[in-house]
């Protein structure tokens, strides 16, 4: 059977799940005459709780949905505020009210999102639809031709056993892991990150608020809604999430790394309910009893990778995972879509308006290899520290500290596609970045001498001014001037906050190696010490 006539189209987007769907969305919003398809493998409606990571969005992702997109409507009456991340130091514990628990009492300015990805892609298709994107399910795409020169792609594609074909100007894959331009331009790459993660779905809520019933341990949330965390049970090689979905089911899973904790120790939900009866015995009891409640259970192994290119001048791109994926740990999934996105539609609109587009999309390539560079650091090497109770508290504050001073900044303010602006404060993000990679090396040698003290104390992180001050920045609105004053202001901070670390440390520690750290604080001149303390109180 021959493919009917060829269709044309401006852009042409392999793959309809989160990354595919909101590209088509923020394409229509910047143009309403551009013709976009998106060609998804799976039927739709798709059911809820459908079986992917990424249910939890942190500020750039639930900015991007919310604001960018105009999502909110959706996010506030369809999925569930999120109670901020959460940290219990329980391995091997069942007393779960006598451990340190790191979180916030009360929520933070910024809203967050805990995302049922069923219900958030149903959303999202009709809203395509609704916008005007031609979104077809059950499509399954051939081939692709790549033309280098100014002609259109060409996409052979198949529904219901139809041969189709599509030519466009710009096609992008965001078909996930199966990775079909990475494939065919041979684009892959590994890191050196090792990690491996199993996760399951439970159709009932784990209300961890009800593990104890002191009342002095459920009275430090107000509200008292720890369920609504993205909750970490944390040891050493480890963690475990709970996030909560809008079905009323509750995700699951184990990330681990393979040299403490093989993969093949819980790579069935039978051995993963005898890895937490193990290393989690206070979630092995909540599931015991809801066994048949199972609704899913998958692994992957190594899923953390790179990828040499994610943009071309030659008209294509690749966004979410079917680019790179870097680690569930602080869910930063949906904030490389949205960075990725945008970067794509500025391109597509560089293109638009008859702009020549290799030095830029070389540019923003990599621009965006070194976001995921620099957010690498903070998972790369560090799994052996997640069960210390002294390290671990401060290595959350430093890698929040920098996420919203820095790249979040950016994005918040609108500047991520600014050239003249990043050009300006080039030296600030480039200190950023070395004292991060500094700071992490750090924090590594000190979990190897410190007596991870665990004791019965909630380290509230609403209760530090600067910490909620940061997150509440966000939604500043800047001029340039501001902005690139508020990227030096977030650089002396976290000199001041590594600086802070450094003496903590060696206070306790006074042999422990600080070279590289303490010779990178030296090279920059300090703004003066804090006026607070930066850290926890020791306890």
């Amino acid at each position: 059977m021959h493919a009917a006539t060829p269709e044309s189209h401006d852009v042409v987007i392999l793959g309809g799940g989160l990354a595919g769907l909101t590209l088509a969305l923020q394409l229509k919003q910047r143009f309403a005459d551009l013709d976009v398809l998106v060609l998804e493998r799976r039927g739709h409606p798709v059911p809820h709780a459908t079986h992917k990571v990424g249910e939890s969005s942190v500020e750039i992702g639930a900015h991007y949905f919310s604001e960018v997109l105009g999502l909110k409507p959706h996010l506030q009456g369809a999925q569930l505020r999120k109670f901020g991340f959460r940290f219990f130091f329980s391995e091997g514990r069942r007393d779960i009210d006598r451990v340190t628990e790191l979180g916030a009492s009360r929520p933070l300015a910024v809203a967050s999102y805990q995302i049922d990805r069923g219900i958030f892609e149903n959303h999202l298709a009709e809203e395509a639809r609704r916008r005007g994107v031609r979104f077809v399910d059950r499509a399954v795409v051939c081939g692709i031709e790549l033309d280098e020169s100014q002609g259109p792609h060409r996409i052979r594609w198949t529904q219901a056993d139809t041969p189709r074909e599509a030519r466009c100007r710009w096609v992008v894959d965001a078909c996930g892991r199966a990775g079909l331009l990475k494939r065919k331009l041979g684009l892959a790459e590994p890191n050196a990150h090792e990690a491996n993660a199993a996760w399951f779905r439970i159709g009932e809520r784990i209300t961890i608020d009800d593990w104890s019933d002191d009342p002095g341990w459920r009275a430090r949330c107000d509200p008292p809604a720890r369920w609504l965390s993205t909750n970490h049970l944390v040891g050493t090689g480890y963690w475990v999430w709970l996030i909560p979905l809008a079905s009323g089911s509750h995700s699951v899973g184990i990330v681990a790394d393979p040299r403490i904790h093989p993969l093949a120790d819980f790579d069935t939900f039978d051995k993963a309910m005898a890895w937490l009866g193990r290393w989690q015995p206070a979630l092995f009891d909540a599931l015991d009893g809801k066994r048949h409640l199972l609704q899913d259970f998958a692994f992957f192994r190594d899923f953390s990778y790179g990828c040499k290119q994610v943009f071309s001048g030659q008209r294509w791109a690749l966004t979410g995972e079917a680019g790179l994926f870097l680690d569930p740990f602080y869910s930063p999934g949906s904030d490389f879509i949205a960075i990725g996105n945008t970067f794509i539609t500025d391109l597509v609109a560089h293109d638009r308006a008859g702009r020549r587009l290799d030095a830029r999309a070389q540019l923003y390539d990599q621009i965006y290899h070194s976001f995921y560079d620099s957010t690498l650091a903070l998972y790369q090497d560090q799994y052996a520290l997640f069960g210390d109770p002294e390290v671990l508290p401060v290595k959350v504050l430093w890698d929040y500290a920098y996420y919203w001073g820095v790249l979040s900044q950016l994005f918040f303010q609108q500047r991520l596609t600014d050239l003249a602006l990043l050009g300006a404060v080039r030296d600030e993000l480039a200190h950023c970045q070395r004292l991060n990679l500094a700071v992490q090396a750090f924090l590594r040698a000190w979990s190897s001498t410190s007596a991870k003290r665990n004791p019965a104390v909630m380290l509230d992180q609403a209760a530090l001014p600067w910490f909620a001050e940061l997150n509440r920045s966000l939604a500043d609105r800047l001029d340039d001037a501001q902005v690139r004053q508020r990227l030096r202001d977030s650089t002396a901070q976290l000199q001041a906050l590594a600086a802070e670390i450094l003496q903590r440390a060696q206070d306790e520690h006074p042999s422990l190696d600080s070279g590289a750290l303490r010779l990178l604080l030296a090279s920059k001149t300090a703004a003066g010490p804090p006026s607070e303390a930066l850290l926890f109180a020791a306890a």
